[in-house]
């Protein structure tokens, strides 16, 4: 047995003591234990063999100062943090979504709000937390027990199914530092069940749009007025029950991250835990300046298209160490729902130049320390959002969507990766009781030493895919099928990862979404590798032998006996196959046309 005590609380004796205690450091060891005792803490045994550990004084005192050891160590201790926190929002977590899918992100923020740590969760939300906070804490004043909620986009949100929770850390009255989560809850009201209209052209239609407010203001919570909101309004949510139990998890992850950020300032000091936390940031902005002067970009502007025309434009320019992006040409505010923020265009930028440098970092605003955005007011990737959300443009495509081309886009000024999928193939559905979501995974892109892999998650979305088990018996779905896409990724020296192909029945009437890109052209090569194959999505209603070929985006109503099929697309490959002479040049291959082995959508058939 072992009993401990903190500092100032002493262990009243609960037997007569057979050895005298000893001090620490140092590691005390039997048959049956062995016990690091650290300096501050004294032990001693009892005579029926309990060992008692005193925590008599403070731990000596450590200076405000990031050698390359106690760096690393702490670097580690800040991502146990974020990681602990994951791990207790996921298995108290009641959604699918969350519980199964991993569809969310935790981070640890520096006293000023800027990003730091984040756990491997989802880039498209990491890369906004910073932004988030930041302009949440301008409008919330944030004491010692308060939980901010949130999930505007015109304050650093992404889309109205990803909510934000927010908590500021405080050592007494002093400020340490914010943690924040970031969630997709797969139902929060609009006009289609799982939030996710693809026929939405206004915010308010997308769900209930939650400008930053408390959830917990002072320690006492306030979730009759989420309630209230959540049922309100033209489109209220349609699963009340498993908004409050993730909120709930939310919540308690925040609790884990304070109390931990708490402890660590308390055996370190709040001056030590803030001088790492600025030494993290130093050196990913460091590794930014080093590939910038070691590494030519491919190219000084680059663009990209959307399905339907729109166009993504950005220009570089270096000044010094200042890298500015400039996203003038850019298309203006989207009519449909492919609106960005300049929250999702950081996390994409940030994302691309993590991957640019190589550095061994996590993903943090340091490495945007030098970099400048200009991205014009009006254009879709900075709409204006007035106060009433039916007069804001719809965004649930732009986290998804748009964040992919983004990132597409930034690769080509980089040249360090043929294209991936470019999309996150997005299946919505549900009844007036439920709405069901998934990303489906596809092709990664080849490098110059590498193949692409298949069927993989790719850039800015990294959830997992819910288990066929768990699908059917929760939702009246079969997964008839789920495989490799065989020969869908681009050929070149090194080839493009396969798409995957996902095949539904449906077993009662339901309403289906589909929010998807790259379905006219493919994924582009580079260094002379062909383009991947683009997706298509066809649907065999009961009983018909020919399939329907759906739009990237589309909403219907489906019945029971009817089929879906989902073909994602590959990534782009690398280099030439052959000795053509052209080889190498760089570019994006032979162009995005399909290619003339892929059959049209309207030739496909039913399987059998």
């Amino acid at each position: 047995r072992v009993v401990v005590g903190g500092a100032g609380e002493p262990i009243a004796p609960v037997g007569r003591l057979s050895k005298p205690a000893v001090e620490g450091p140092q590691i005390l060891q039997d048959g049956f234990f062995t016990l690091y005792l650290k300096a501050g803490w004294r032990a001693y045994r009892i005579e029926n063999g309990t060992l008692i550990c005193d925590h008599c004084a403070p731990p000596v005192a450590q200076t405000a100062h990031a050698d390359a050891v106690s760096a690393e160590l702490f670097r580690h201790r800040f991502e146990a943090i974020v990681r602990e926190m994951g791990a207790m929002l996921e298995r108290t977590a009641t959604s699918t979504n969350i519980r199964e899918r991993l569809d969310f992100s935790c981070g640890l923020l520096d006293s000023e709000g800027q990003l730091v740590v984040n756990a491997p969760h989802i880039p498209v939300h990491l890369g906004a937390l910073g932004l988030c906070v930041r302009e949440v804490a301008n409008v919330l004043d944030l004491e010692a027990g308060d939980i901010a909620i949130t999930n505007h986009p015109g304050f650093g949100g992404s889309h109205l199914p990803d909510v934000t929770l927010i908590a500021a850390v405080f050592s007494g009255a002093e400020r340490i530092g914010y943690v924040a989560n970031r969630a997709h809850h797969a139902e929060i009201g609009g006009r289609r069940p799982g939030s996710m209209p693809p026929d939405a052209t206004r915010l308010a239609e997308e769900g209930t749009v939650i400008a930053p407010m408390y959830l917990f203001r002072n320690g006492q919570d306030r979730f009759r007025e989420i309630a209230d909101l959540l049922t309100s309004g033209p489109w209220p949510t349609r699963n009340l029950a498993h908004n409050l139990a993730d909120l709930h998890a939310q919540a308690a992850a925040i609790r884990q991250g304070v109390t931990a950020l708490q402890e660590l300032a308390r055996n370190y000091s709040v001056a030590v835990v803030r001088t790492h936390l600025q030494a993290l940031m130093e050196r990913s902005r460091q590794a930014f300046r080093e590939a910038l002067r070691r590494q030519p970009l491919a190219a000084a502007q680059a663009r990209e298209e959307l399905d339907d025309g729109s166009v993504i434009q950005i220009q570089v320019q270096r000044e010094g160490d200042r890298f500015i992006l400039d996203f003038s040409g850019t298309s203006p505010v989207h009519p449909g729902n492919l609106n960005a923020t300049p929250a999702i265009v950081r996390s994409a930028v940030l994302y691309c130049l993590r991957l640019w440098t190589g550095a061994d970092l996590p993903l943090n605003e340091g490495m945007l320390a030098d970099v400048e955005f200009l991205i014009p007011e009006g254009c879709f990737l900075r709409p204006v959002f007035p106060a009433d959300p039916a007069n804001c443009p719809a965004v649930v495509g732009g986290n998804v969507e748009t964040s992919q081309r983004l990132v597409d886009t930034v690769l080509k000024l980089f040249g360090i990766q043929a294209a991936s999928q470019g999309t996150m193939n997005n299946l919505i559905f549900g009844d007036a009781r439920f709405g069901y979501y998934e990303t489906i995974a596809g092709g990664a892109g080849a490098g110059p030493d590498y193949d692409g892999a298949s069927g993989l998650h790719t850039h800015m979305t990294n959830t997992a895919i819910t288990d066929p088990e768990i699908l059917e018996r929760r939702y009246p779905v079969r997964l008839r099928r789920f495989a490799i896409r065989p020969g869908s990724g681009g050929m070149g020296r090194h080839r493009g990862g396969d798409g995957v192909i996902r095949e539904f029945d449906f077993l009662a009437p339901l309403d289906l979404s589909l929010l998807t890109q790259r379905r006219k052209s493919g994924p582009y090569g580079w260094a002379g590798g062909d383009p991947g194959q683009p997706g298509r999505q066809t649907l065999f209603r009961a009983g018909q032998l020919h399939g329907e070929a759906l739009d990237s985006s589309t909403a219907l109503l489906v019945q029971p006996g009817d089929r879906l099929v989902i073909e994602t697309p590959g990534g782009g490959g690398w280099g030439q196959s052959t000795l053509d002479p052209a080889a190498e040049t760089g570019g994006g291959g032979r162009g995005n046309e399909i290619p003339s082995n892929s059959a049209s959508p309207e030739e496909v058939t039913n399987p059998t």
